[in-house]
């Protein structure tokens, strides 16, 4: 149990990728981490591109970085409603600010894009973010996961293993 006394905040919102959020959140708990679900207060139950749901625990606005070791950000569609989101983009931009692991897989670049936070990494996603992320001043990496500074980078559901894999090393150190 590697993540024993670590405490990772995972984000959800409407339209999430169901496996990029619960393959994450089973390994990180797997770790012994203790996840706290991260919703935005649109709504108390929020479904998946295919249909697994997901409750949040807290809402971003009632959390501060502080509280958390890491963060993750699933793809899906869920990431363009939360990078509209004030307290989600405080929460991860003062995370990135303190040196904490953020986790990305597939569209959730969206928000580590609106937080600011990208420019002069490395990153890797869906395709579909490749020119949101290099306009941005990311640089493009065609690879399933990666680690750059305390961004950790997956790139697609077929890529969930390898993400978690660096995730989990990176939470750990």
């Amino acid at each position: 149990m590697r993540l024993q006394g670590k405490h990772v905040g995972v984000f959800v919102e409407e339209g999430f990728e169901d496996l990029e959020f619960w393959v994450p959140v089973m390994r990180l708990r797997e770790e012994g981490a203790r996840v706290t679900v991260i919703g935005t207060g649109r709504a108390p139950v929020f479904r998946g591109k295919h249909c697994l749901e997901a409750k949040p625990d807290v809402v971003a606005e009632e959390v501060s970085a502080d509280d958390f070791d890491a963060l993750v950000v699933p793809g899906g569609w869920g990431p363009d409603k939360l990078r509209r989101d004030p307290g989600v983009l405080r929460l991860v931009r003062d995370a990135y600010h303190q040196g904490k692991i953020i986790g990305s897989i597939c569209h959730g670049g969206w928000v580590l894009i609106s937080a600011g936070i990208v420019s002069g990494h490395k990153a890797t996603g869906s395709r579909g973010i490749r020119d949101d992320l290099v306009n941005a001043g990311a640089t493009w990496v065609d690879a399933p996961a990666f680690r750059d500074g305390n961004l950790v980078w997956g790139r697609v559901v077929a890529d969930i293993p390898a993400f978690c894999r660096e995730l989990i090393q990176a939470i750990a150190e």
